[in-house]
């Protein structure tokens, strides 16, 4: 099966097109769209040394190819699929387009990748991570802030260090958090109201760069705070907390979602906080509680 269309040098001007819809329509994040142009360059390169040099001659067995060849390199299963997605949503778009005649894409099958339950801290892993920041340091007062809301609401680290003081609101005490679809609002509890409420009195001020500007949380420059930069401190107040897991930012969301879960909230609560779409990727939090709950009732009961 064939599909008829420009030469593949013409691959770059329609990628491009591409990605401008996965802007302009699709509303992607930029992490995104780099994704789909490192995967779909990736392809180009495969095609080029196989000697098809046009896009006439991609067939559904080409691609099946590339596929079988990411597999036989070593490829992750999850790397496997994320690049067939790549390659299905560009050929759809191609087709959609009219650029080729036939999606020769449509059938191309995903590896089966079993889902790892998340890594999560126990709520006394998580006490001693967030006793860390203990001076009264500006520094130490951002840090305790950002840790404490990380935490309390389980919001992703490019929400965190995008947010604005704007979207803080200590009197009720929630968080607005946007992304290029949708906002959503997450509450806070009494200590991340309270570690932001000392942040912002006493130590934004004297780490900004820019007094005008609405960014919440800075680095040592008064910049905006990078997700490296956050990635280093959780690493650093890991280890002084005697925590020998290989934690992330990720590892406190995971570990709020899991520990709401564990404490009777609801999948659909929990969803809304975390901004998932979809509730099966919620899902995996009550079957961690469930996991649990079948640990404890195999050790304490007696006709277990």
């Amino acid at each position: 099966m064939m599909v008829s269309v420009a030469d593949v040098s013409m691959m770059e001007r329609e990628l491009d097109e591409f990605i401008t819809y996965l802007q302009e329509v699709k509303k992607t994040s930029r992490n995104t769209e780099l994704s789909y142009k490192r995967d779909i360059a990736k392809l180009e390169r495969f095609l080029n040394a196989q000697g098809i040099h046009e896009l006439s001659r991609v067939s559904m067995t080409t691609l099946q190819s590339y596929v079988l060849y990411m597999e036989k390199s070593g490829s992750a299963a999850a790397t496997v699929s994320r690049n067939i997605a790549s390659i299905k949503a560009f050929f759809h778009f191609l087709f959609r387009k009219g650029y080729i005649t036939e999606d020769i894409s449509e059938d191309l099958k995903a590896p089966h990748i079993e889902k790892k339950l998340p890594e999560i801290l126990t709520t006394e892993e998580v006490n001693r991570l967030l006793e860390q920041p203990r001076g009264g340091a500006p520094k130490d007062l951002r840090d305790r802030a950002m840790l404490e809301l990380l935490y309390a609401t389980g919001i992703r680290v490019s929400e965190l260090i995008g947010l604005k003081v704007s979207d803080v609101n200590l009197q009720v005490g929630y968080i607005v958090c946007r992304d290029a679809r949708k906002e959503r609002v997450v509450p806070f509890g009494a200590p991340a109201k309270r570690a932001l409420a000392d942040y912002i009195k006493n130590a934004r001020d004297m780490m900004l760069a820019d007094q005008n500007s609405d960014v919440l949380f800075t680095n040592c420059s008064g910049q905006a705070m990078s997700r490296q930069g956050f990635w280093k401190l959780v690493k650093y107040y890991a280890r002084k907390a005697g925590i020998t897991a290989d934690i992330t930012p990720h590892t406190l969301r995971h570990s709020f979602a899991a520990h709401l879960v564990e404490n009777g909230a609801d999948l659909r609560s929990v969803q809304e906080m975390l901004g998932h779409s979809d509730i099966s990727t919620t899902q995996i939090y009550a079957n961690m509680s469930q996991n649990k709950l079948r640990e404890v009732y195999a050790k304490n009961f007696p006709r277990g």
